[in-house]
């Protein structure tokens, strides 16, 4: 899915790694979807995610979600 929002931002679904996972980054778990508010680089790699919603996600270095991110026009 790609399109533009009411602030003239774009939207699209990608696919993301630990290694370029974003705050902002909307990732749906369970069902729901969680904006990452904060990142901490953990080892080998992998990286704790906290959600605006309070809950952590641990990525492995080799896990593969996918996510949708908010990019601005300029």
């Amino acid at each position: 899915m790609k399109g533009r929002t009411h602030n003239g931002s774009h939207a699209a679904h990608i696919e993301i790694t630990s290694a370029d996972v974003r705050r902002g980054d909307v990732i749906q778990v369970g069902g729901r979807p969680c904006r990452v508010a904060d990142l901490v680089q953990l080892r080998a790699g992998a990286k704790r995610l906290q959600f605006e919603s309070g809950e952590v996600l641990t990525m492995h270095a080799r896990s593969r979600l996918t996510a949708l991110r908010l990019t601005r026009k300029w």
